[in-house]
């Protein structure tokens, strides 16, 4: 069969149901979102008609401009590392923001949350793997982040967020997505004000082991917009 971006949307959820009842989990508890990162409107839009309603972009301005052309009726994540100069745009826009790795970041945006008039879900990214080229925080930072993060009032702390190392056999990175699993679950324990709700974690070539390990958000690319 010709692959086209509504099969492979349909393949995509297929998979996302079969790694989640196979570890008894209900699939409607895990999102799709789709990574729009170098791509076209035409191909975003075709996403949308094919059911996809959440996207994600890694650069603000990429962001502006397909929410623009795109429309509102899309939910918008952001998922990049996002500059504290740039969070006025982001929160304008997004529901909820992925990648909140220091104290200073998670700052402001409350302030420009609060500007908007606005309370904006975070979720902290969290480095599990320690791979120096990637922005996260150390695990075992999380929790003084949190309590820095208390007398906060216009930002909502949803849960943790990783990407796992590039591999080519996705039970290598099967720990990263167990270890931020328990991560929430520990910290929830430890932190009254805290519930981990949502676990951002998983992409193209390793989202249905993510979501076996419990991933509440599926962050895919490649095996949505991949058509050649």
């Amino acid at each position: 069969m010709e692959k086209s971006i509504k099969s492979n949307v349909n393949s995509v959820k297929a998979r996302i149901e079969a790694a989640a009842l196979k570890t008894g989990r209900v699939p409607g508890e895990v999102k799709l979102l789709a990574a729009t990162k170098n791509r076209s409107t035409g191909l975003i839009l075709e996403a949308f008609d094919a059911g996809v309603k959440v996207f994600g972009e890694n650069r603000v301005q990429e962001l502006v401009d397909k929410v623009g052309e795109v429309g509102e009726e899309a939910d918008w994540h952001f998922i990049g590392h996002l500059q504290r100069n740039k969070v006025k745009a982001v929160t304008a826009i997004v529901s909820l923001i992925h990648s909140v790795d220091s104290r200073k970041l998670a700052r402001e945006i409350d302030k420009r949350a609060w500007e908007a008039g606005k309370n904006q879900a975070i979720l902290l990214q969290v480095d599990v793997a320690g791979e120096e080229s990637k922005f996260g925080i150390a695990p075992e930072d999380v929790g003084e982040l949190l309590d820095e993060l208390n007398d906060l009032n216009n930002i909502d702390i949803k849960g943790l967020s990783t990407i796992a190392p590039l591999v080519d056999d996705p039970e290598d990175v099967r720990w990263v997505f167990r270890e931020l699993k328990r991560l929430g679950q520990d910290l929830g324990v430890s932190k009254g004000n805290f519930n981990c709700a949502e676990l951002s974690m998983g992409m193209t070539g390793d989202f249905e082991v993510a979501v076996e390990e419990g991933s509440t958000i599926v962050r895919v690319g490649t095996a949505i917009f991949d058509i050649d």
